[in-house]
């Protein structure tokens, strides 16, 4: 949900503000993105039926915000945090063409229904870094929240919640072009590794460019994929996909 966020948004620039006296760097990166669909479709364990969400409910191409805070500090035994927000939600209105069930309701040829697809998140990453100069290498652990919904509305109606959390891998790379101010780099967070905590994955990337003033002011964008494929969670089996471009404004200080 777009609200879950604001507090431990806020308990992070408080940490922020308290940790700067000691930190060799301390980044703030806030950042907006807009992201078009790829491919997706959802559909329920327990019906066995399937819907696609774009082409049997007309779900429209959502609109992505997101926030950035991060805090790296000297302590060379204690990992950096990176936490990141993000709204994630969209919604459609179609008329069903074939008979079909989501979560034990039936959807029937011709009936109105109304959609929305919740998937807003917050992930809470613990990194090292391994090289800090020209070339900046971050390796760490990524814990993905989901806390949405997926929803329809008809002549019957259903809710179905998302909460779920999903431990991926974190890696970025960065290089920055020699007294320009650009840079260049690439990002991961997918679970390579099952470790058993969730039946669920997902992949989030990123190729980027950006440009930073001597100030800290800086802007950088790129291309955004991600992937997500819930595995009988609540009942829900989904498989969804965005990817697009992205624009991040943000300051270092």
């Amino acid at each position: 949900m777009r609200a879950t966020w604001i507090v431990p948004a806020l308990s992070a620039c408080l940490a922020l503000t308290t940790g700067a006296a000691n930190a060799d760097f301390v980044g703030l990166n806030i950042g907006a993105s807009q992201w078009k669909h790829g491919f997706t479709d959802a559909y329920d364990y327990q019906d066995s039926s399937k819907i696609d969400l774009v082409d049997d409910l007309d779900i429209e191409n959502p609109e992505q915000k997101s926030m950035v805070l991060i805090l790296e500090h000297p302590i060379k035994a204690l990992p950096n945090i990176r936490y990141q927000a993000h709204d994630l939600d969209s919604s459609g209105f179609s008329t069903m063409g074939s008979d079909s069930s989501f979560s034990g309701r039936s959807l029937n040829s011709g009936n109105e229904v109304t959609s929305t697809v919740d998937l807003s998140q917050n992930d809470i990453v613990l990194y090292y870094q391994l090289l800090k100069n020209r070339i900046n290498l971050d390796l760490g652990v990524d814990l993905k929240r989901f806390d949405g919904e997926v929803s329809f509305d008809g002549t019957t109606s259903t809710i179905v919640a998302v909460d779920e959390t999903i431990p991926l891998l974190y890696l970025s790379a960065r290089y920055d072009l020699p007294k320009s101010g650009f840079y260049v780099g690439a990002s991961i967070n997918a679970n390579f590794i099952n470790l058993g905590l969730s039946e669920s994955s997902a992949q989030d990337s990123t190729i980027m460019l950006g440009y930073e003033s001597g100030n800290g002011l800086g802007v950088e964008g790129g291309y955004k994929s991600f992937s997500l494929e819930l595995d009988n969670a609540n009942n829900l089996a989904t498989d969804l996909e965005y990817d697009g471009l992205y624009l991040n404004g943000y300051f270092n200080f």
